[in-house]
């Protein structure tokens, strides 16, 4: 059992347990979001500042807008590329061709082919 003068239920630094000894809130706005799925999210925000557009739904994570009617679109999920999709949108096939043509004559050159 401890001893000593320690308060039961609190944290040390915890500050005021009641609304009215901690002082005045700051103002707030609350904005209401849409995603596509058709869930409201409602995040509060200080007064002062101005709201994103989009805010991710906790529900599902879709991005959700301020227009109920228009929620934003999903995001299209980009196809897995393999190495040679990036290398072809680099090169041209004739690059391709002239490439291996020197990567070729190196090696029969090194072979004595």
């Amino acid at each position: 059992m401890a001893a000593g003068n320690a308060i039961r239920g609190t944290r040390v630094g915890s500050g005021p347990v009641r609304w009215a000894e901690r002082g005045e809130q700051a103002p707030r706005s609350v904005v209401a979001y849409w995603c596509s799925n058709g869930h409201r999210t409602e995040p509060t925000f200080a007064a002062e500042i101005t709201p994103p557009d989009t805010w991710d739904c906790p529900r599902c994570g879709q991005p959700a807008g301020r227009n109920e009617q228009a929620p934003p679109e999903r995001p299209r999920a980009e196809p897995y590329k393999t190495h040679l999709a990036y290398v072809k949108e680099r090169r041209t096939d004739a690059d391709g061709e002239a490439i291996l043509q020197e990567a070729l004559a190196r090696l029969r050159q090194r072979t004595g082919r």
